[in-house]
């Protein structure tokens, strides 16, 4: 590809030689012979700090906002702005082929986008995926690194879903990827909003910055698919131009509403209503209130989409669990183990009273907090779990580079106040196994904030961590 070419329709005033580009990335790392390296000014680092790295490793092309003093230069206002729109351009423009769905929120963006991608597969539509855990182009799935991926790899997979046949695309959006615009040039079909609670306030810094993030991917959409029972969802929707759709399960007032919700250990059962009037009943086999939330929000989408309404409701009869979310763990006892990977106050409360409401026994919290992350939301996990659980065992999470007992210490100021006991037990893997020693007939024992990871991350790097190997090898160890 031409220089021109990558950078067409970008408006660059600066003079360049039109060469021959292989690829084009923001990490020197990544650099390959005859490719184009873009400084990004980021949060922590500054990526003009590495131009000479990059040209080492082999740039063609330096994309800068300032002189760096190396050959092929480029200067441009604003390269983050410059970036996902070469990205796009290196790879045909891939997405304006795809009818794209958006999914964001704090919580429910994983468990939807697979819901919708089962309605739209059971429709007959080949759809790629991309989220937290995985990416799914055609037949190749990869395991996700970040939530919403960076540009070029972005639009890589746009550009392989397009290659294997794929007419649509289902997405998880997080809010530092809308911050930091690594989907600018993509548009949505359908755009949906499952809800705002506090998390990602160490980047964000605070609630109202947090909302402006998610609320920039509802101004490049076509529909919004709104949760109208979020308290933000006002403010989110005040002066979009797009057309806007809401979903309930509180009241009947609402494009699509879930009624006559049943809960069950296995599953909900509703009635669901249409903005036509349409009613079906829905038989749901994912637990829980905010199975209900994301079965309705998914469904609205799929509809808007393009599927019939009888169809959506059949597909939600035969959608099953993702990994990590409410995952029951085999132990092959008198007790039940379930994964989760609620890492947020919300989350806990909407797992911890799904599963309050449906067991015998006790219900038994294994919980930690992330390292390096918003510290004021430590408390607040405790003061969730205090309320709900009969016994908690405080552990460490991901710590990263921070002192896991100095993240245990911000928990336990949430512990105050409650009679709920508990046991501090930093190490993760020893309080798993304290867990299984001590469980009775008939307990759950929820581990939660781990979910679909199978690694923990600690100062010292990146270990191997799958939480369903350590109950297996503790179940050997307590054989009962």
């Amino acid at each position: 590809m031409k220089i021109k070419d990558l950078l067409c329709g970008l408006n660059i005033k600066t003079n360049y030689d039109d060469i021959d580009i292989q690829g084009i990335t923001c990490d020197s790392r990544r650099v390959k012979p005859g490719w184009v390296f873009v400084c990004i000014i980021g949060t922590n680092t500054d990526g003009h700090q590495y131009a000479q790295n990059a040209y080492k490793n082999g740039a063609r092309i330096i994309l800068c906002q300032h002189t760096v003093n190396l050959p092929n230069e480029i200067i441009v206002p604003d390269t983050r702005k410059i970036y996902p729109a070469a990205c796009a351009n290196f790879f045909g423009n891939p997405s304006k082929k795809l009818h794209l769905i958006g999914i964001t929120g704090t919580n429910g963006k994983t468990t939807s986008t697979y819901i919708i991608r089962h309605i739209l597969e059971g429709n007959g539509y080949k759809t790629g995926l991309i989220g937290t855990i995985q990416n799914i182009a055609g037949n190749e799935i990869t395991e996700a690194h970040n939530t919403t991926p960076d540009a070029y790899d972005l639009q890589e997979l746009f550009y392989k879903m397009v290659k294997s046949g794929c007419t649509h695309c289902v997405m998880e959006v997080s809010s530092h990827a809308l911050d930091q615009g690594r989907m600018a040039g993509c548009h949505y079909d359908v755009a949906v909003f499952t809800n705002l609670t506090q998390d990602h306030l160490d980047y964000h810094g605070t609630m109202e910055n947090y909302l402006s993030a998610k609320r920039k991917l509802f101004e490049v959409c076509d529909t919004a698919v709104i949760n109208k029972d979020d308290p933000y969802s006002k403010q989110l929707i005040s002066g979009l131009s797009c057309k806007i759709v809401t979903y309930s399960i509180k009241s009947n007032d609402a494009d699509y509403t879930a009624q006559d919700l049943r809960y069950k250990s296995d599953g909900v059962r509703f009635i669901m209503t249409g903005k036509n009037n349409e009613i079906s009943r829905v038989k749901l086999h994912i637990p829980g209130q905010f199975s209900a939330y994301n079965a309705i929000g998914s469904a609205a989408a799929a509809i808007e989409a393009g599927i019939p309404f009888e169809k959506t409701c059949e597909a939600l009869s035969t959608a099953t669990g993702v990994k990590g979310r409410v995952e029951v763990v085999p132990t092959g006892r008198d007790f039940t183990v379930i994964i989760d990977y609620a890492h947020t106050p919300d989350g806990l409360i909407n797992v911890l009273s799904a599963l309050k409401s449906t067991i015998t026994g006790r219900l038994i919290v294994l919980f930690g907090c992330g390292g390096d992350r918003d510290r004021t939301k430590r408390p607040l996990m405790a003061n969730a779990v205090m309320e709900s659980a009969d016994f908690a065992i405080i552990t460490s999470d991901n710590p990263r580079t921070e002192n896991p007992s100095k993240i245990i210490d911000d928990i336990l100021e949430g512990t105050k106040g409650y009679n709920t006991p508990y046991i501090v037990i930093e190490n993760r893997k020893e309080a798993i196994y304290w867990a299984i020693e001590h469980a009775q007939p008939n307990d759950v024992i929820l581990l939660a904030g781990k979910g679909h990871e199978t690694y923990q991350i600690l100062d010292t790097g990146t270990i191997h961590f799958d939480e369903r190997e350590v109950v297996a090898e503790a179940l050997k160890v307590y054989n009962g």
